[in-house]
Formats: C-alpha cells, structure tokens, sequence
C-alpha cells in the first residue's frame, strides 16, 4: 500500500510567513498524541526542528512532523483557515475515521 507524505497549501506556507516563524529560527511543528474526545489529537505549535523530523518546505517556510506523528498524517493535508469563528492552522486526514466538532480530536 502506497501512503504519500502530508502535504502544506500555499495558504498554510503565507501565514508562517506573515507570523515571521522562520526569521526566528522556527518551524510550524505538526503531531499526533494520544488524547482527546475521539482518542487522537493535533498538536500544532511553533517548534525547532529535530533530527528524527520530516521538514516541508514552501516560500522560505517550514513544517515539521516526527516520526512517530507521520504514520497518523500520511496523505493528510496541513493547510490555514480565516472563518468567522476564527483563524487556525486546519489538517484534512483521509485517515481519521471520525472527529469532533473542534477539529483537533479524531479517531483511526
């Protein structure tokens, strides 16, 4: 079975971009831990980059996920949303059986 790595939206890239995460020596930093109402949950936080870490890159951006994370986000996409109800960094996992309402709690 093939399984692709994550992929970022030029979108996702812009806003690090405008935050200024690079030019501190940060990367947006993409996990998965045990927790939540669905049993999964991101973890989305400006970070350093380890050794054992995937890096995406895009318009002088990175984002970064470990090797314990990748498996939960193979094929998922990491991308940043501007609704009414509030600005945040999103993740589409076609992995997640199901989620919560607040979008950072699912289950595989």
């Amino acid at each position: 079975m093939l399984t692709l790595p994550p992929k970022v939206t030029d979108r996702a890239f812009d806003r690090l971009a405008e935050i200024g995460a690079a030019a501190e020596g940060k990367a947006l930093r993409v996990a998965v831990e045990g927790g939540g109402c669905s049993g999964f949950q991101y973890e989305i936080a400006l970070d350093e980059v380890k050794d054992d870490d995937l890096v995406l890159e895009g318009a002088g951006q990175r984002v970064v996920i470990d090797s314990v994370s990748l498996p939960f986000l193979a094929s998922a996409t990491i991308d940043f949303a501007d609704e009414l109800i509030g600005a945040r960094f999103v993740i589409e996992n076609p992995n997640a059986t199901s989620s919560c309402g607040c979008g950072t709690s699912f289950s595989m």
